[in-house]
């Protein structure tokens, strides 16, 4: 969700709301990411551990909750006001792309994906790729994913706020049903899943018979 327009939606806390190829819109939940923590968080922290680091952290709820529980925390994300924000939280984060090149790649032992952003890029598989080479070999990827079977994508999708219409970008959704494909594609298998507040999470770890490619 990159772009002026969300940068603008941060400021000013004007609704968002996304817009698929398909016609369908959909309430971006800017507000709650933007406040305290909410529903299924707690559950998310009590499994970091380490160094962790959270992926799209937006506003720094999260990356600023981790590091008030004493976790060496980083948040990244590609929307300068969103990091602005997360700096005033008094969390630690950049503004960085998850593809770029990024601080420890290889000893993070926790990373996050919260908030629906296992949809970056449009494509889960090469995003869980990219989180296997983030991980040590001990850590875990903790990962949100959408309440249905299934999920949607990859697919293109627009911001739209205060009668302004975003630039397409690709998105993708992943259902509860369908983690295990692209995680085994990623070098990475099924740890966990559980319900909190409403939402649905897995725990990803490394294959212990496969090597980072």
């Amino acid at each position: 969700m990159i772009g002026e327009l969300f940068d603008d939606a941060i400021h000013s806390g004007r609704p968002v709301t996304v817009e698929y190829a398909d016609g369908e819109r959909v309430p971006l939940p800017l507000h709650s990411w933007s406040g305290g923590l909410i529903g299924g968080d707690e559950s998310l922290l009590r499994r970091c551990s380490g160094a962790t680091l959270d992926v799209g952290c937006g506003p720094g709820r999260l990356a600023a909750a981790a590091a008030a529980r004493g976790l060496p925390a980083l948040g990244i994300d590609v929307t300068p006001a969103a990091v602005r924000r997360a700096h005033e939280r008094g969390a630690l984060a950049l503004v960085r792309d998850v593809f770029d090149a990024l601080p420890g790649q290889g000893r993070w032992h926790t990373v996050l994906l919260a908030d629906g952003n296992i949809g970056i890029g449009g494509d889960p598989a090469r995003l869980l790729h990219r989180v296997r080479e983030l991980l040590a070999g001990s850590g875990k990827a903790l990962v949100e994913l959408s309440p249905t079977r299934h999920g949607r994508g990859p697919c293109a999708a627009r911001l739209h706020s205060h009668g302004r219409s975003g630039t397409w970008f690709r998105w993708a959704e992943l259902g509860v049903d369908d983690v295990a494909g692209p995680a085994a594609l990623s070098g990475l298998v099924v740890a966990d899943r559980w319900t909190a507040g409403g939402r649905h999470f897995t725990e990803l770890r490394p294959d212990p018979t496969l090597a980072v490619a």
